[in-house]
Order: structure tokens, then sequence, then C-alpha cells
């Protein structure tokens, strides 16, 4: 991905309606918890307020001890109740502080869930076409830092920005009240001067740090995709290549991070330089005073108190403006991700799929691409009769995996009369188009055992509970004991509780498809989809399932992807798929007797060829 240009004048201004963007959309969050924002802003002006009086408080105290000798009652009383004032005003502060806390870390934590919650929810529903683009370790390092961006943006703002800026208005409207309005304008100078360089430097680096953030997310994502590929790189002998490119992206993020971090240290310099002249031209002028008898040495005290408790936070705010830009910048991220649009989406007032038992399938001139130069299905048409079983075969790449796709609507047809950029035609569940009804209520009523089975990080029970979550352990035995993986189960050291790793790879390719079985047997649908269910089993077992499966699929609906021609014989049709297209079609004994391309395949398939 290139790196962005130094950004002009208009991209500047682009960027500015971008954080605007950005904070109104987190806004609404927020609102949800207005109350304890309200008290929140409270808290945070009282602890100001006791803040900024521990130093009146501490000229009050200083004045005090200029006291007259002999005088025990006021050297006992004065001071004595201004410490203990001052004391208070401290511990004010911090309980103030405390309470502001308490009071908006539900707020923060709630806008945090709310949003992880809603991306969460929108990735799922988004399209598969997207999920086989993205790149998962980039975009999970996007959302991660997008979430701890939201803390990092309130706790900046609400806890730094704001209360930094009431303090300033409040110190210098004592100044100009209690002094004159020289103390006034020094301050506003070198605040002026301060945020300038600060603002100015910091829009200069952000193209670095976005520099870095880039080269980190690709790091991450080649990270985690050689871990997820584990077995293939152990195949091919490449760790050492991995490791070599692991390192490449590592050298570019060192060297990203070492620039980030030189410019950050001019900018901390810089911003010492004009403090460290404020506070000398305050100090100086104080003094003054003074030494010229306009100010009392309480005085001098304050002033310089009220200059440590204003610049000490402003030592912070090039950190804080580079932290806020970077957690807009990793909000909007995720906000983009949020804004990524459902290529299949319902229908407004779509309704239910209605079936009141086995439904009809019909495709009817069904055509489809992946990519518009490529057509994959060419205007196929076919009817699953109600509780009958149809099954498709044919060569790798003609498309019947394609059709299990489109019927699960993990991509859409267009229109019948309106072919768009990815065909055309219509698919009807029980004389209903599937493109009028939800998405969920098609899918509720379809059961798949895919070719690739790929199971989650959890225990076999979890993986076979995954087709009804709310069935219970003995619905998960029934399941297990019907694809014919019981034993094997009860083998284990921890029985169902056996954790299968990642993707299932601590199982073999046959016990994986069988958990695949056993969890569309538990889920019972109205329609079974079987791709390949049986291509990674042993002769011995895939007979001993081909009985189960063929009880799963009685009184049901069920379209059988295969290429072992032997698993499809007392289908009520069978579909020859070639180059996306039904070359043939017909039971398997009409088949074979016509000596066509079905008959060829079965002759190969019994000679041992396949």
């Amino acid at each position: 991905m290139p790196l962005p240009a130094t950004p002009t004048p208009g991209d500047a201004a682009a960027q500015r309606r971008s954080d605007w963007a950005t904070l109104s959309r987190l806004l609404p969050y927020l609102w949800q918890y207005k109350w304890r924002v309200g008290f929140a802003l409270a808290f945070m002006v009282a602890a100001k307020m006791a803040n900024v009086g521990v130093p009146l408080l501490l000229k009050e105290l200083v004045d005090a001890m200029t006291i007259q000798p002999g005088s025990v009652q006021a050297l006992l009383v004065v001071p004595l109740g201004l410490i203990v004032a001052y004391g208070l005003l401290r511990l004010s502060t911090t309980v103030f502080t405390e309470l502001r806390e308490l009071v908006f870390a539900k707020a923060t934590e709630g806008a945090t869930r709310s949003i992880a919650l809603q991306v969460f929810g929108h990735l799922h529903a988004l399209s598969l076409r997207f999920h086989l683009e993205r790149q998962t370790g980039g975009m999970t390092r996007d959302i991660e830092r997008g979430t701890r961006g939201v803390q990092s943006l309130i706790s900046y703002s609400l806890y730094s920005i704001f209360p930094t800026l009431i303090e300033v208005i409040m110190v210098l409207t004592l100044l100009g009240t209690k002094f004159d309005m020289g103390y006034v304008w020094i301050t506003l100078v070198a605040l002026v001067l301060y945020i300038t360089f600060t603002v100015t430097v910091t829009e200069w680096r952000t193209k670095f740090r976005r520099e870095m953030n880039e080269l980190e997310s690709v790091s991450q994502t080649r990270a985690i995709d050689s871990l997820l590929n584990y077995e293939t790189v152990k195949y091919f002998n490449n760790e050492q290549f991995e490791a070599r490119r692991y390192d490449e992206a590592l050298e570019k993020l060192r060297r990203a991070r070492i620039k980030s971090q030189t410019t950050l240290s001019l900018l901390n310099a810089g911003q010492q330089v004009v403090i460290a002249v404020a506070l000398v031209l305050m100090l100086w002028r104080a003094t003054q005073g003074v030494a010229e008898g306009r100010m009392t040495l309480g005085d001098l005290v304050m002033v310089n108190a009220f200059m440590i408790q204003l610049y000490i936070p402003l030592g912070f705010l090039g950190v804080l403006y580079r932290e806020i830009k970077q957690s807009l910048t990793d909000l909007d991220k995720m906000f983009v991700l949020l804004e990524k649009e459902r290529e299949i989406a319902d229908q407004p007032g779509a309704q239910d799929l209605v079936l009141d038992g086995p439904p009809a399938v019909k495709f009817e001139n069904v055509r489809f691409s992946y990519e518009p130069a490529r057509e994959i299905l060419h205007g196929i048409s076919f009817q699953i009769p109600a509780g009958k079983t149809v099954a498709v075969v044919g060569p790798s790449g003609s498309g019947k995996s394609t059709l299990a796709r489109l019927l699960y609507r993990f991509y859409d047809v267009s229109n019948h009369d309106d072919t768009g950029p990815h065909g055309g035609g219509r698919i009807f569940i029980n004389g209903q188009d599937i493109r009028r009804v939800t998405q969920s209520s098609v899918r509720q009523s379809i059961g798949i055992v895919p070719q690739d089975t790929v199971l989650f990080n959890d225990t076999i029970e979890y993986n076979i509970l995954y087709g009804r979550p709310e069935a219970g352990h003995e619905a998960a035995v029934a399941a297990a004991q019907a694809a014919h993986i019981h034993s094997f189960i009860q083998k284990l050291p921890l029985g169902y509780a056996t954790t299968v790793g990642e993707r299932g790879l601590k199982l073999s390719g046959g016990e994986k498809q069988r958990v695949a079985i056993a969890r569309t047997l538990l889920k019972n649908p109205p329609i079974v989809i079987f791709d390949e269910a049986t291509s990674a089993l042993d002769s011995a077992n895939e007979r001993a399932i081909q009985a189960e499966l063929k009880s799963a699929a009685r009184n049901k609906t069920s379209l059988v992807i295969a290429h072992r021609l032997s698993t499809v014989v007392d289908a009520h049709e069978i579909l020859v798929l070639v180059n996306g297209e039904i070359v043939e079609r017909g039971t398997h004994a009409d088949l074979v007797s016509r000596g066509g391309v079905y008959a060829g395949m079965w002759a190969l398939q019994q000679s041992g060829t396949d």
C-alpha cells in the first residue's frame, strides 16, 4: 500500500473534516450516558477550582508567617488553620478527580463495548467476498487500536485537555485581577507559541506515525498469516523464508519507529524551550515586584505555584495532541469498517422464509461470475422436488460448490430480466425467491457438510453443538453416534471436552468431517447440502456413514455435490456439470446406459482411476 504524500493545505482541511466526522460518529455512543457526562464535568470543574485554590492558600500561609515577635496566638492559630485548609484543598482535588473517573468509567467502557460489538456484528454481516479478500492480521490490529482509541480519546480529552483549558482560564483571570496584565500577556504569548509549535510539528510528523502504523499492520499480517499456515510452512521447509519475510517487515518498522522517535524528541525539546523562557520571564517580573514592594513574598510563591501547575500539564500537550490525533485516526479506521457496504443485504420489508415441510428448491436460468470477465455458471436450470435428492457431479472448477454458495446467499444473482455484473436468474425455495426473504431464515433452513471443514479452537462438544447451541450434551452424543465418531471421542483422555486446536488441526481430515456431519445432523434442517461430505473418509468409514447420510436426508430436500460417483447412485436426479453448463441429467442407470460423460467417469472410477 503506497504511503500518502506530504499533506497539502487541502489535505489538512480534509483531515480536519475527517476528525470532526469521526468525533460526530463517537458522540451518539457517549450520549447514552449524558447524565454521567454531566456529573463528570461538574467533578472536573470542582477539582480544578480546588487545584487553583491551593496556590492562593499557599500565599496566605507564607504571608501569615510574617508575624510580630511574641504573637504566640497568631503562630498557633492562623498558620495551623491555613495548613489544615491547605491539606483539605489538596485532598479535595484528588477526591473530585477520582469521583470524575469513577462516574465516567461506565460511559467509557460502555461506549467501547457498544462500538466493538457493532463492528463485530457488521463484519459477520459482510459478504463472503469481503472475507476472502481481507487481511486478518491487519484488520484485527485496526479493531484493537480502534477500541483502544475510544478510551484514549475520552481519557485525554476529558481528563487532560478540558481540565487544562479550565485551569488556564482561571489562572489568567486571577493574575489579571490581582496583579497586572503583563503576567497575562506573557502567559498568553507562551501558550500561543507553544500550541502553534506543537500543532505544526505534530502535523508534520503525522506522516511518520501513519507510516509506522501501516508497517506495523503489515508485520502483524505477515506473522499471523504465516502462523495460520503453519503446516504449509513445515511441508515446504520454509521456516527461514518466513523468518526473512517477517524480519524485512520488522526492519522497515524499526526504521519508521526510529524516525518517529527522533521527530518526537525534536517536538519535546522545542516545547520545553518555550516553557522555560515563559517561566523565567514570569519569575523575573514577580521578583521585581517583590523587590519594589508591590508584591509580597507570598505573591511570588503563588505565581511560581501557578506556573508549575499550569506548565506541567502543558508539557504533555504535545503527547496529548499526538495521541488524540492518533486515536481519531485509529477510531476512523474502525468506523471505515463499519461503513463497508454489505454486498448481500435483505430488501426493505423482507419477510422470513415460510416452510411447512421439506420444500422444493428451484434454480431458474442462473448465470453467475465472481469476476465480470469470467462467468462460472451459464444459465443453469434444475429443480429439487420436495423431500428428494439431486446430485451434482463433474470435474473440479465446473461450478458445483458455487451452487451451494448461491443457495446460502453468500452471493446474490441479479434480477431475472436484468443480468448484472455477477450474473442473473432466480433461485426459489418453496416457491419464494430467496432474495425477497431474510438471509437469516434462509440459512436457518439449510444445513451443510462442507468439503473443507474448519472447526473452532474449542472442545469437540462445542463444535458439535454449534449446529444447535441450546441442544445440550445428550443431543451432542446422539449426533456423534449418528456420525460414527462417538467411539473415537470416548477413547480420548478428555472425551467431549477435548480441544480440537486452531481450525481443528488436532483432528484428522476424516475426524473433522465427521464432526461436521454430526453438527449438521444436530441442526436437523429441512434442506441439506452435502458438499463432498465423505471426501476425507476412508472407504470403510465412507460406507458406514453413507447409511447415516441417507437417513439424515430422508424426508429432506437434499443437494449432494460429489466427486465420488458411488455416493450419488441413489439420487432422484444426477446433473453432470462441465464448465458451468449441465451437459447431462438423469438417474444413475439412465446416464450409465447413455455412454456419455457420466458413463466415462463411472467407468474410470470403477476401474480404480479417479
